[in-house]
């Protein structure tokens, strides 16, 4: 399945676990002293459907401290949770999900040492027809549908919190690797 047509059938659960997942792996590395995770609140949130409201409200407060970074990514990242909505039944919680997709896509084309034209490439990797994306794209959009894929294989597994920490750590794998084609990226640039 293309990674559209995992979100379009994922439910409630794995919409606010992948779009966590995705703004997850947007932020920037932390600034020395600066909380390393400022979403640490909003996991919590996925795995108890009742406490994404809370949970929601405690991730805006936290990033809304965050320097606004050099690429912008950091604001964006803020206005998604501003529209995130506080009912995970929401009707708009799939639209949100998709948004942050999206951003995380984009963010990764961005670092990608082969930057093509960004909406149509988007497009293209979105319904799995894009194998002239660069790499952290295509590791994007391959990590997506495996956080998506695992999620669903837990939908309705007894715990609240099953499968969320396989995509915790397959997010933290990400956002690894997205840091260090920044570091990478800025090296090169050299001093400003």
């Amino acid at each position: 399945m293309s990674l559209l047509e995992l979100i379009a059938a994922a439910d409630e659960r794995a919409l606010v676990a992948s779009g966590t997942a995705c703004l997850d792996r947007c932020l920037p590395q932390p600034a020395e002293g600066a909380d390393p995770d400022p979403l640490r609140p909003l996991w919590a949130g996925c795995a108890k459907g009742d406490e994404w409201a809370g949970r929601l409200t405690e991730a805006r407060t936290a990033l809304d401290v965050l320097p606004p970074g050099e690429d912008g990514t950091v604001p964006a990242i803020r206005k998604l949770l501003g529209e995130a909505p506080a009912d995970r039944t929401d009707p708009g919680l799939r639209a949100w999900a998709e948004a942050c997709s999206l951003l995380a896509l984009r963010v990764h084309l961005g670092h990608d040492a082969t930057p093509a034209a960004e909406d149509e490439l988007l497009r293209r990797c979105r319904e799995d027809e894009a194998p002239d994306a660069g790499p952290l794209v295509t590791g994007e959009v391959r990590r997506q549908i495996r956080i998506l894929e695992m999620l669903a294989e837990t939908a309705g597994a007894s715990g609240a919190g099953a499968g969320l920490r396989q995509v915790l750590d397959a997010s933290t794998e990400g956002q690894r690797v997205l840091r260090a084609a920044a570091s990478r990226r800025a090296r090169g640039r050299g001093p400003a």
